[in-house]
């Protein structure tokens, strides 16, 4: 651990002004990004004495090597940057909400020619209209389906759309009055939308006015004696009451507001948001979070505003949010939701009234999703340290091992090699450090020999990183400055312990890679499948686990999982390498150009017999680019007649070539 006085900065290098601070640890990677009013001030309270700090902030400075600042012009400056270098290093000492669960959403797909109605998950898209997050997706088919009554709007796949619009047939929905079959031309485009904007509009809170408007209709037709008008009128109005009770009035003066209750204990905090639009409650999300700082109520609910807002603009951002505790920065803060919605954002603890009762009723929900992840992690950790412990000790490793990464080695009789390598840490599948390799020393079927390469391709990119942070001094003269952009780096940590999956010869292979790069602080096992034996370098007998054991069944999940992510990959390339045609091979030729050249030509086999000058006149194609797609396809076999086998007729090659496939037949390798 490093002395904090070690690298303080000295008197008066500090600057008395707004800006954004980051602490460094020894390999020059991003452990904290803070903000400050004053950094002189607030750099200063990490410099005192370590033992009157709060333990969390005493073991950031001491695992910390060197400070840095950036001075900003005001304090909505400060977070805005901040917000963005929490995104951009993911320190491992700032608060970082995790979703307890992909939330979806109500979208309606404004961007679109005809609007869709669907559920979503996932991060937002530009030009959709997203109302929620629910619960449960459920709840949000229930909603759509009483309100397709009375806005048909689109909810078909694009696929389904256009195979509607081809035969000149609506889908179910359109029969039974539920979609207004825009894909066969009942409603034009203009029609449509204007209902995908009447039903946004009622989602949003804008109901009054509308069903006041149906009643008016209704009686207007009764009048005329038009009654199965009114009928269907009062079945529409009926259907949107119903729709409406699903979210109760929670605040009588149709408050468009965002409420955020906390619960937290010593070690973990619970984040819950309900989103109130027109007075009812549209959406509920919640978070939970280590403590990993030493932060407050107040400090808590800031990092919570800035996830939750960070990528939001417009309407998204409510006139209101309402708080248990409010920040420091409280006028920076609603400074900053102002510039993202567009209007004023009031920010403040509700006193009394709904409000306040509202604001208890999310607050028990934040206390019962904190003692529940209390619940779950228990149990499962519980269960992880058992698994763990149990592979340390067969295996006989030092210490537990925290972060596992298993190979698997995946072909198709010989062809498309590929490799995977996962990564378990604490017992958890890390997919972000997953990683993907293709064999390329040799061709053809060797398991053994593929993981040797693979392995070592892993390892000397460890080594490199490394040698990059001055934890290396390599041999062969390699090394370079070291890299200060702070980010994670893919290869920069080693495991504890190396899985691969087979028997003693990929184990064999694997332990003469780290042998051959120096490397002798890792452990090294093998799987085999047929017995679920572990096999351990230049033994000859398998350590054989219990079958009830729990560190098996990690074993077995992470190379199961190894060999899943292998064999996507294989057959992904396995899939481009079967639909690749000449135009593949023609170099600088990118995806947009070929479709255009075989959407001007009608296939590659005119295209074959088309002048360099006839090549040019398509859009985008230079001369020298024409030249080159000429004696590419001049160099290219071609292609044999196509023959139907049920008669031996020669198809005659006169459709044209779908777009983005080969136009080739018998090309295929």
């Amino acid at each position: 651990m490093a002395d904090p006085s070690s690298y303080r900065p000295q008197p008066g290098q500090i600057p008395d002004s707004p800006g954004v601070y980051r602490f460094r640890d020894e390999h020059r990677r991003v452990i904290y990004v803070g903000k400050a009013k004053s950094l002189r001030q607030r750099l200063a309270n990490y410099f005192q004495d370590v033992a009157g700090l709060h333990p969390r902030t005493a073991t950031m400075v001491t695992t910390a090597a060197s400070v840095e600042w950036t001075v900003v012009s005001t304090e909505v400056e400060a977070l805005q940057l901040e917000y963005s270098w929490i995104k951009e290093y993911d320190p491992r000492f700032n608060v970082k909400y995790r979703d307890d669960k992909s939330y979806p959403s109500l979208a309606v797909t404004l961007n679109e020619e005809y609007p869709r109605v669907q559920v979503m998950r996932g991060p937002k898209k530009k030009g959709v209209r997203y109302f929620g997050p629910y619960a449960h997706a459920w709840a949000i088919r229930e909603t759509v389906d009483l309100m397709l009554r009375v806005f048909p709007v689109r909810t078909c796949s694009a696929g389904v759309f256009k195979r509607s619009a081809q035969i000149g047939r609506p889908c179910l929905l359109g029969y039974i009055g539920k979609c207004s079959a825009p894909c066969v031309g009942r409603v034009t485009p203009e029609e449509h939308r204007e209902l995908a904007e009447d039903f946004c509009d009622f989602m949003a809170g804008r109901t009054g006015a509308y069903l006041s408007r149906l009643e008016k209709e209704m009686h207007i037709a009764a009048e005329d004696m038009e009654y199965e008008k009114a009928a269907r009128l009062r079945d529409d109005i009926g259907a949107l009451r119903r729709a409406m009770e699903k979210n109760a009035v929670v605040l009588a003066d149709a408050t468009d507001a965002d409420l955020i209750a906390v619960a937290e204990d010593e070690l973990e905090a619970a984040v819950q948001i309900f989103h109130v639009r027109g007075g009812r409650v549209r959406g509920q999300r919640g978070w939970v979070t280590d403590k990993v700082e030493a932060v407050d109520t107040a400090g808590l609910v800031e990092h919570a505003l800035q996830q939750l807002y960070g990528e939001e603009k417009g309407e998204s951002v409510p006139k209101e949010v309402l708080v248990p505790a409010v920040p420091e920065d409280t006028p920076a803060l609603a400074q900053w939701l102002a510039e993202r919605r567009g209007s004023q954002v009031s920010l403040r603890i509700p006193q009394r009234g709904d409000k306040k009762a509202l604001m208890e009723t999310v607050h028990r929900n934040a206390q019962q999703s904190l003692a529940l992840h209390k619940t779950k992690r228990a149990s499962d950790l519980t269960t992880r340290s058992r698994a763990l412990e149990e592979i340390a000790e067969a295996l006989e490793l030092d210490g537990a091992p925290l972060r596992i990464e298993c190979f698997d080695i995946s072909h198709l009789q010989g062809d498309d090699v590929v490799a995977s390598m996962v990564v378990f840490e604490d017992g958890l599948a890390r997919k972000s450090e997953y990683r993907r390799f293709q064999v390329k020393s040799f061709e053809g079927q060797d398991d053994v020999r593929s993981m040797h390469e693979v392995v070592s391709r892993r390892f000397r990119r460890y080594l490199v990183e490394k040698s990059k942070t001055g934890e290396w001094d390599p041999q062969d003269g390699e090394d370079g400055p070291p890299e200060d952009d702070g980010k994670p780096k893919r290869f920069a940590y080693p495991p504890q312990l190396v899985v691969v999956d087979g028997g003693q010869p990929q184990v064999a292979a694997a332990k003469r890679a780290l042998d051959e790069l120096g490397i002798d602080d890792v452990a090294v096992c093998g799987l085999a499948k047929r017995l679920e034996e572990v096999w351990l370098p230049g033994e000859d007998d398998p350590v054989v686990l219990p079958r009830t054991s729990e560190g098996l069944y990690l074993l077995q999940r992470v190379r199961d999982e190894a060999h899943r992510f292998a064999i996507q990959y294989q057959r992904s390339k396995r899939g481009k390498r079967l639909k690749a045609g000449p135009l593949d091979e023609v170099p600088g030729l990118g995806e947009s150009r070929k479709q255009a050249l075989v959407k001007h030509f009608g296939s590659v086999k005119k295209l074959r017999q088309a002048t360099i000058d006839q090549i040019c006149e398509v859009p985008g194609i230079g001369r020298k680019t024409a030249e080159t797609v000429a004696a590419a396809l001049a160099g290219a076999a071609p292609a044999g007649p196509a023959v139907n086998t049920a008669t031996g007729e020669i198809i005659e090659d006169e459709n044209p070539a779908p777009a983005g496939a080969s136009s080739e037949r018998g090309t295929e390798q």
